[in-house]
């Protein structure tokens, strides 16, 4: 009969845990981006979040990369060949058993959200100079009648 080993228990110890290893990488690497990186392809980028499993070997960097999705592209590829130096910056910051291992990923929410934005944006224009045209027409019928009923004799 096989044994089937259960991992520990996820505590809520251990996702405040990693709910703090998270902000803290968000923090070392954001700063170190902003602050120390020389590369001329990343540029406009945002980091949104991390995710940090239990194992802390691992985090996912969920960034926002403005521009052209060649600009994504380029600064992709940055933030990639800067991923060792990035993690030594957090080697260096946090005290942690393993320094995890950084993925970039490109979040398309916010880009996502700016172009819903600007269709209802573009909707709400339609909209308001269909009324404004509307309101135009309903002025121009109401002089002609007007002028009609001067026009005509009165019995």
């Amino acid at each position: 009969v096989p044994v089937l080993r259960r991992s520990a228990p996820v505590t809520s110890m251990s996702t405040r845990r990693t709910a703090r290893v998270a902000a803290a990488i968000r923090q070392v690497v954001s700063t170190a981006i902003l602050f120390e990186l020389r590369d001329p392809r990343v540029a406009n980028v945002t980091i949104l979040h991390v995710e940090v499993p239990v194992d802390l070997r691992t985090a996912k960097v969920y960034v926002s990369i403005m521009g052209e999705k060649k600009d994504e592209v380029l600064c992709l590829q940055g933030l990639n060949s800067a991923r060792g130096w990035l993690q030594s910056k957090i080697a260096d910051e946090l005290d942690l058993r393993y320094t995890p291992v950084l993925t970039f990923v490109a979040d398309q929410g916010v880009k996502k959200s700016i172009e819903v934005s600007k269709s209802l944006r573009e909707l709400h224009m339609e909209d308001e100079q269909e009324d404004e045209q509307e309101v135009q027409e309903d002025e121009q019928e109401d002089l002609t009648d007007e002028i009609g009923e001067e026009e005509s004799p009165t019995d």
